[in-house]
């Protein structure tokens, strides 16, 4: 069974290959746009990859800016715009547009793994080569397949330059070959995720976390936002953003990526944690783009406690609950396991001991004491609500997709394949 997977890494470039780097990426955004101009510009019946490959050949010649973009990545742009065209039609995605300087992600395309010559330079550093730019450090955390351990199923076959507010890495693109695990022989476990407990099992298990900044890069971001609001309140109506306030927007950025970073890690270390352990992963299916709803409400009928409301949203989305059940979604899978998700609602009223829901039952967020006479169940709330959820499996209430009825999104004003 062949899998791919990512591995990142952070590059150790020099201001000189920083700069190389950063061209690199504008003249890839920059032929995205020229591609989609000419998308636009030309009739349909012409728009085929021949006349698109044509056009960036005669775009590279022209302009000369283009030509510190490796023809391999420039090939890249290409294969990633036409199947950008292809998830719109397909109803995956949106149609593609213009990529802005500022709200696009820098990135080039390495799409070759024997262009990379990748060398382990120690325990911690190894190499790698970057098309126009050179040989290049990066943070060794992980053995790669190079050198006498690559192979023709067990390989890298290229690479991915991205960069963020912390600077450049490089995302390896790794295929391996791998048996196909034996199911997963471990128990049941319902999860349950909150805010002031983040993950608790249903057999008393709890995975919590700290802050993702410490006390003082707390008050440095704190001391950044306001300096950036400042600036900006002091900007004049159609002057441009100053030097000094884009630095002040680049190190509240870098303290944010830090702490996403962080959160990525314990992420990471947690779900690993539990696909190891169980065998069946049970979790409930939450819209939280619902829970994450503004309750401002309209000039005629406005909100409640609004501010109240703004901060549990910045809570639950500090904790992405989504992105926690993607990854246990593939770690499951990768130890044998599976993951189900099951309906969501009441699981944290009803009381798992006598399965009753009384009113008054949820006492606080951390305390359940069940009201119904005949039960007085007591424990703590987070655990009892994980229960539930397992119950929920147990008594075959697993939301199941039916075979040959999904239904697949189409994106607005895009005509189906079949009319085209």
């Amino acid at each position: 069974m062949k899998r791919q997977f990512g591995h990142r890494a952070r590059l150790s470039l020099s201001p000189a290959g920083v700069l190389k780097t950063d061209d690199q990426a504008h003249a890839a955004r920059t032929m995205w746009n020229l591609l989609h101009a000419w998308w636009q510009m030309m009739p349909k019946q012409e728009r085929t990859l021949a006349n698109a490959d044509a056009a960036i050949r005669q775009a590279r010649e022209d302009i000369d800016f283009l030509a510190v973009l490796p023809a391999q990545a420039a090939q890249a742009v290409l294969k990633t715009y036409f199947q950008a065209w292809k998830n719109c039609w397909e109803g995956r995605a949106d149609a593609p547009n213009f990529k802005g300087r500022f709200r696009t992600v820098m990135s080039v395309d390495i799409p070759q793994g024997r262009d990379l010559n990748i060398t382990r330079v120690h325990r911690r550093w190894g190499q790698v080569n970057i098309p126009k730019v050179g040989r290049v450090r990066f943070r060794w955390t992980k053995d790669l397949p190079v050198g006498k351990r690559a192979n023709a199923e067990n390989r890298i076959t290229g690479a991915r330059l991205v960069k963020d507010a912390l600077g450049w890495h490089i995302a390896f693109r790794v295929q391996t070959s791998e048996v196909k695990p034996d199911p997963h022989q471990g128990p049941e476990a319902g999860i349950d995720v909150g805010v002031t407990v983040p993950i608790a099992l249903s057999d008393g298990e709890t995975y919590t976390h700290g802050e993702w900044l410490t006390g003082k890069e707390k008050a440095r971001l704190l001391h950044l936002e306001q300096r950036a609001a400042q600036r900006k309140q002091r900007r004049k109506p159609g002057e441009p953003t100053s030097r000094r306030l884009h630095h002040t927007y680049d190190r509240i950025a870098g303290l944010r990526a830090k702490a996403k970073r962080r959160a990525l890690d314990w992420q990471h270390q947690t779900t690993t944690a539990i696909a190891r352990a169980y065998g069946t992963v049970v979790v409930e299916a939450l819209t939280i783009t619902n829970m994450v709803k503004s309750a401002k409400g309209t000039i005629e009928e406005p909100g409640k406690n609004v501010a109240r409301k703004s901060g549990l949203n910045r809570s639950i989305s500090g904790e992405a609950w989504g992105r926690t059940v993607t990854m246990l979604t593939y770690k499951t899978a990768q130890y044998g396991g599976i993951l189900v998700k099951v309906p969501s609602a009441g699981t944290s009223r009803r009381c798992s001991a006598c399965g009753h829901t009384t009113p008054g039952s949820r006492e606080s967020q951390a305390v359940f004491a069940c009201k119904n006479p005949d039960c007085g169940w007591s424990g703590n709330a987070d655990h009892n609500a994980a229960r539930n959820v397992l119950h929920l499996y147990r008594m075959g209430l697993a939301l199941i997709p039916v075979a040959g009825r999904a239904v697949v999104r189409r994106a607005k004003r895009v005509k189906p394949a079949a009319t085209r």
